[in-house]
């Protein structure tokens, strides 16, 4: 079936693996709630933007310029050009991870006073600094891999990653308890540069033992060759790179201002933390966890999109479109029901919360176009419209801003919510619009 599928399995495959770990973090998330309680999971939770903008510097773009051209000399038999582009990919990765490294680090201080607004988070800024060459060259691999329409390796790693981090936290925490020593909220971050050090260890052992005999760097990479890579990675990932900063810039102002206007709101700095804690830390979560299906098929649809493209075969992309479409509609339908009927009870009985119980039920609406969004987001990028999707985007959380700016400080949290919604239904009708020649067409 692999062999015949490759995309049909390989999304199989990623699916599986996503739910696991999505089944394995929501219990370490129910432990670190119990263990750090609210407010330490929204000062956790406050790194997020710092992480983003990292992933995005060092490797979001790479791992993308990877994948698509890793497809697209496969599909032309050229197997050393796309591992020359795997060793360029590397080089530029870890190039900007250490520069991303050294600037966190040092200035981990300033960055948590005033960018995250919260003096709690500068450990767990250097710690997350160490991590991010090891996230680099996890990246590029993954991205060599989901080009090749083989997911094993990455959803391999990303099960090994995912468990190593909790194990080891839960061993750390442990560990502290059992000496009276409670353990700090840094132990989390520790976590994950436990995992992803796991992680990258498992895909270059495994790239090196599979691609040794079929890669020779004096016949495949030259300083003339390599230029040539360098360029052609660059004129994809610059633009996606710029993309990222920008995107997820307006998310990182989004993520630090929710709990300053919050206060605005009427409430303690710690209340704040706390309802942000437990919409980004328990609530999302959940709501995201079928998306392990979603994001498995917006992974490979990039490559796979892209390959009928090169080849001009529209009514492939059709077929797709639309498949993907109804699926996650019905997908995104179900789970709306679910969680409308059944947000209180989940609420308190995964986290022992009934503000959790609430922002389920509030946000369950979202599901169809939540789940359908990201999908719609990768097949504009695999049909190389990546600056509509950034148009699109931009335009979305502009909406969601002016609702934490604007709506937070009258009516709470349920200001937030509400811009989650409407500028998800913005986002998602912005792109049906844009490939209604897909859909539409029989």
């Amino acid at each position: 079936m692999r062999n015949k599928y490759p995309f049909l399995s390989g999304t199989i495959l990623l699916t599986l693996t996503g739910f696991l770990t999505k089944i394995i973090g929501f219990f370490y998330r129910i432990f670190l709630s119990r263990s750090i309680g609210e407010e330490g999971m929204g000062i956790y939770q406050l790194l997020a933007p710092i992480m983003a903008l990292s992933y995005a510097f060092t490797s979001a773009g790479i791992q993308t310029a990877i994948s698509k051209y890793t497809a697209a000399y496969h599909a032309q038999g050229r197997k050393r050009s796309a591992l020359a582009t795997l060793l360029t990919g590397f080089l530029l990765s870890i190039l900007l991870s250490v520069i991303a490294t050294v600037f966190l680090y040092q200035n981990a201080a300033m960055l948590a006073a005033r960018f995250l607004l919260e003096p709690r988070c500068e450990p767990l800024i250097r710690i997350f600094a160490l991590s991010i060459p090891f996230a680099s060259i996890h990246s590029c691999i993954n991205g060599y891999y989901y080009g090749l329409k083989k997911t094993l390796l990455p959803s391999a790693s990303l099960l090994v990653e995912q468990l190593t981090r909790v194990l080891s936290v839960y061993a750390i925490y442990t560990y502290g308890y059992t000496i009276h020593a409670r353990p700090t909220i840094a132990v989390a971050m520790l976590g994950v540069l436990i995992g992803e050090v796991c992680s990258t260890l498992l895909s270059t052992i495994v790239l090196f033992v599979q691609e040794k005999k079929s890669f020779h760097l004096p016949a495949s990479f030259s300083v003339k060759a390599g230029g040539r890579y360098t360029k052609e990675i660059m004129l994809l990932a610059l633009p996606l790179m710029a993309n990222r900063l920008v995107l997820n810039g307006l998310q990182s102002i989004e993520a630090v201002y929710i709990p300053n206007r919050l206060t605005l709101y009427g409430l303690s700095t710690a209340d704040s933390l706390r309802c942000y804690g437990v919409l980004t830390g328990m609530v999302l979560p959940l709501l995201l966890f079928p998306s392990a299906i979603t994001s498995s098929v917006s992974v490979l649809l990039l490559p796979y999109i892209s390959e009928a493209q090169a080849v001009g075969n529209h009514k492939k992309i059709r077929q797709a479109v639309k498949k993907c479409l109804l699926a996650c509609l019905l997908l995104g339908s179900v789970c709306c029901v679910v969680l409308l009927i059944f947000g209180t009870f989940l609420g308190k009985l995964l986290f022992d919360s009934t503000l959790a119980g609430d922002y389920i039920r509030m946000l369950s609406i979202v599901c169809p176009i939540l789940y359908m969004g990201s999908v719609l987001n990768s097949i504009l990028h695999g049909l190389g419209r990546a600056l509509s999707a950034f148009f699109y985007n931009v335009v979305s959380l502009l909406l969601r801003l002016a609702f934490v700016f604007f709506l937070i400080p009258s009516i709470g949290m349920y200001g937030y919510l509400l811009g989650i919604f409407f500028s998800q239904l913005l986002f998602t009708a912005l792109i049906l619009f844009s490939l209604r020649r897909y859909f539409l067409a029989r």
